[in-house]
């Protein structure tokens, strides 16, 4: 592996630690390098905050200064005007690298490749190009200003990452939420860690819809709202949820229907699956065989434990690992349906 792949795995690394949780935007990694020496790693981690390459060069910045900026780094504007207030040719011996195109449309968030196109790095290697149309072009703007580019280093693992941006652009994107011990059982209430935890319910707080068995609803008797994400950064708003179950037997009085500014559904079909969004699904067995030909991605909290309670998931369903990483104690397993 060549040096340019090492410190691109490393921002798609990054960057994975906030995949799904930037929604509706892609998750992007950004790593800067200055002789040699890595003197920044960053990634987009909400939707209107900065992106992953103004995160990295606010870093960067601390890092060759020695101080500490006073504002809020997520505040795109404050940042984007901080760093374009800085002296000529501040970054001129840093590479940056990239895991998508600077940004060149402007939306929420000022345009990157405007900002990098000022900054004015020694080089921008980008993993792949932004297939979307109209926000594509950050790099010719680059080129137009004399900065020297590379794309494609580590193409096919950056377009793994931005596979669910994608899919939500023509229709739903689907994951199936799993917490199972280490010899694959579900039951017997919480599994997994509290870090596990808190990242689900971050998960939550952004997806479009929760989707949720009527087994579970029964049995569990959950509340399936955010509160292990509780602060300003990322918002307390519990998803609406969708019960699919045939009969509508449920006690009203369980915590599930008392969550504040949201709408549960009980349906015996599903539908909405056509319209872009994020659709998360927490649920049994019964749950995932049902919908196992809707689901595009799994995301497996493992928890380092055996037990002998008798649930688990009797399925037969190939699937392709994407990424590896901890939450706590727990192992976190990214992977989708294979279509071998």
């Amino acid at each position: 592996m060549n040096s340019n792949k090492i410190y691109m795995t490393q921002a798609l690394k990054k960057a994975w630690q906030y995949q799904l949780r930037t929604y509706p935007n892609p998750a992007v990694g950004a790593l800067i390098l200055c002789n040699n020496e890595i003197i920044a790693l960053e990634a987009h981690q909400k939707a209107g905050t900065s992106h992953a390459e103004v995160l990295a060069f606010i870093s960067a910045y601390e890092t060759l200064s020695g101080e500490e900026i006073e504002f809020d780094r997520f505040d795109a504007h404050q940042a984007h005007d901080f760093l374009y207030a800085l002296p000529q040719n501040f970054f001129s011996e840093c590479i940056i690298y990239v895991t998508l195109e600077p940004c060149s449309h402007e939306g929420k968030t000022p345009s990157c490749a405007s900002l990098l196109a000022e900054l004015k790095p020694k080089k921008v290697v980008v993993a792949m190009l932004d297939p979307i149309e109209g926000h594509d072009g950050g790099l010719k703007r680059l080129e137009e200003q004399g900065i020297e580019v590379e794309v494609g280093v580590c193409e096919k693992e950056a377009l793994e990452l931005l596979e669910p941006f994608l899919i939500w652009q023509e229709r739903a994107f689907v994951l199936f939420k799993i917490a199972q011990t280490s010899n694959g059982k579900i039951g017997g209430g919480y599994l997994t860690s509290k870090e596990s935890l808190t990242h689900v319910h971050q998960l939550r707080s952004v997806c479009s819809k929760m989707i949720i068995g009527g087994n579970t609803v029964r049995v569990d008797r959950p509340t399936l709202d955010c509160r292990f994400s509780l602060n300003s950064f990322w918002g307390n708003e519990a998803p609406d949820i969708v019960i699919y179950s045939k009969e509508d037997n449920f006690d009203r009085d369980i915590p599930l229907f008392s969550v504040e500014h949201r709408k549960v559904e009980i349906r015996d079909n599903l539908k909405d699956f056509d319209r872009p969004s994020f659709i998360l699904i927490e649920g049994g067995e019964g749950m995932i065989n049902a919908l196992k030909d809707k689901i595009d991605w799994l995301l497996q909290y493992q928890a380092p434990k055996l037990s002998s309670h008798v649930s688990n998931y009797s399925i037969d369903l190939n699937l392709e690992f994407l990424f590896e990483d901890k939450r706590g104690v727990d192992l976190l397993l990214w992977s989708k349906r294979s279509k071998k």
